[in-house]
């Protein structure tokens, strides 16, 4: 038993499956925004208000969580908030208005923050040595947990309704959450690679008020909102995006496999969104972050430009709704890594949350891309506008973010050898 507390690729493995266990929160509200709207017909965009609220909810309060476990531990706050999941689509499964679809989103935004932002900042720990990877391993659960159950959920949407898709996944994802969270460590003090023992600098590492009052925080979180906000107008909007294209029932067959265009193109985006994160952050280890993401950002607009021009080809819309998940999903395995980098490792789970709620930030400019489809009478305008976010992030990753981050540095460094000249 000790083994497994002590195992750093064991607790990455146990942070990665409470991720793929919440996936469903995000990834596949998609398929539940038709479905309420032909039952209640209260709107796509009254509906997506509660996309909005969940994502608010899951990265604003997040600080206060990683507060919670940088101090007290990864397994209390997970299992909270598995709870909370689980109370969350069970209240979804039988709400018959707006104020309570809103409530649950609120529940279960609280619930996965707590579980994703303590998964991550607890990799970040674990792993100073690897932090792009350890990052986008775990984040790619989130990114990809959602793949294999997107035929599920609309396999059972079709035969049962809604509601009870939102009853069994939820009722059944919250309990696996619990139980795998009572055996979620933290690292033990002073635990480093032995690469990087004696390595680690006491001035890097940075307490919240802190890293606030870094302007080099501030350009990040600029950044973050950029990206974050021109991939939820597509990937959020995506079963709409589909369905006014005129694929999302179309029947489609890739590597063998026979499906309606809008479930394959989910299945395939949440794979490459989660191999994306991972496979980002271990690059971004080996040639930089700031490289990385400039290089990532660039195919994210052009992706995204793709996808508005072509996507009406089943085909297409598949291969090019993928490229844009691809290049979305690494922002959130790039900015955590380059956050620690920064700030330093003993707050990293609060610090990153700190930065993760520029997630939410972008989330309040989602329903806007349905107010520009109704006055401008169709998707053209959301795609120019997403795509040039991502392209003025990736300037701003050469030009701001890499010399503002190098004179950060260079301050640190300044500051420790002071302190050791005092001593």
């Amino acid at each position: 038993m000790a083994a497994i507390y002590s195992n750093r690729w064991i607790q990455l493995l146990f942070g990665i499956i409470c991720m793929v266990m919440i996936a469903n929160l995000q990834y596949g509200w998609n398929l539940f925004v038709n479905p309420i709207d032909q039952k209640y017909h209260w709107g796509r965009a009254a509906i997506q208000v509660a996309f909005s609220i969940f994502v608010v909810t899951e990265t604003w309060l997040v600080p206060i969580e990683g507060w919670f476990v940088d101090r007290f531990g990864p397994r209390i706050v997970v299992g909270f908030g598995g709870v909370m999941v689980a109370i969350a689509w069970v209240i979804d499964a039988s709400t018959g208005s707006l104020t309570l679809l809103y409530v649950a989103a609120a529940i279960s935004g609280i619930g996965a923050g707590a579980i994703y932002g303590t998964c991550v900042g607890n990799a970040l720990k674990w792993f100073a040595d690897r932090r792009g990877l350890a990052a986008g391993l775990t984040a790619a659960g989130f990114g990809a947990g959602a793949a294999s159950t997107v035929v599920p959920i609309r396999s059972i949407i079709d035969t049962f309704g809604y509601q009870t898709a939102f009853l069994w996944f939820g009722i059944g994802q919250g309990v696996l959450v619990l139980l795998v969270s009572q055996f979620l460590r933290a690292p033990p003090k002073g635990h480093a690679p032995a690469a990087l023992r004696g390595g680690q600098r006491a001035a890097l590492d940075h307490a919240w008020h802190e890293t606030l009052r870094a302007p080099l925080f501030w350009v990040m979180y600029l950044m973050f909102v950029l990206v974050a906000a021109g991939g939820l107008m597509a990937t959020a909007q995506l079963a709409s995006i589909a369905a006014d294209f005129g694929v999302a029932s179309t029947p489609l067959t890739i590597f063998g496999i026979t499906a309606a265009t809008l479930s394959l193109a989910l299945t395939v985006d949440n794979v490459l969104n989660g191999l994306a994160r991972p496979f980002f952050g271990w690059v971004s280890d080996h040639i930089g972050r700031e490289v990385t993401m400039a290089i990532v950002f660039t195919l994210g607009a052009v992706s995204i430009w793709a996808l508005g021009n072509l996507g009406r080809s089943p085909v297409l819309f598949v291969l090019l709704s993928g490229a844009v998940y691809f290049t979305w999903g690494e922002i959130f395995s790039l900015f955590p890594a380059t956050c620690t980098d920064a700030f330093g490792p003993k707050f990293a789970t609060t610090n990153a949350g700190l930065l993760y709620t520029a997630k939410g930030t972008a989330a309040l400019l989602v329903p806007l891309a349905n107010v520009l489809v109704s006055a401008s009478g169709g998707w053209q305008a959301v795609f120019i506008v997403a795509a040039c976010m991502n392209l003025v992030a990736a300037v701003m990753a050469i030009f701001v973010l890499r010399p503002m981050r190098a004179a950060h540095h260079t301050a640190m460094d300044t500051k420790h050898d002071e302190a050791l000249r005092a001593t």
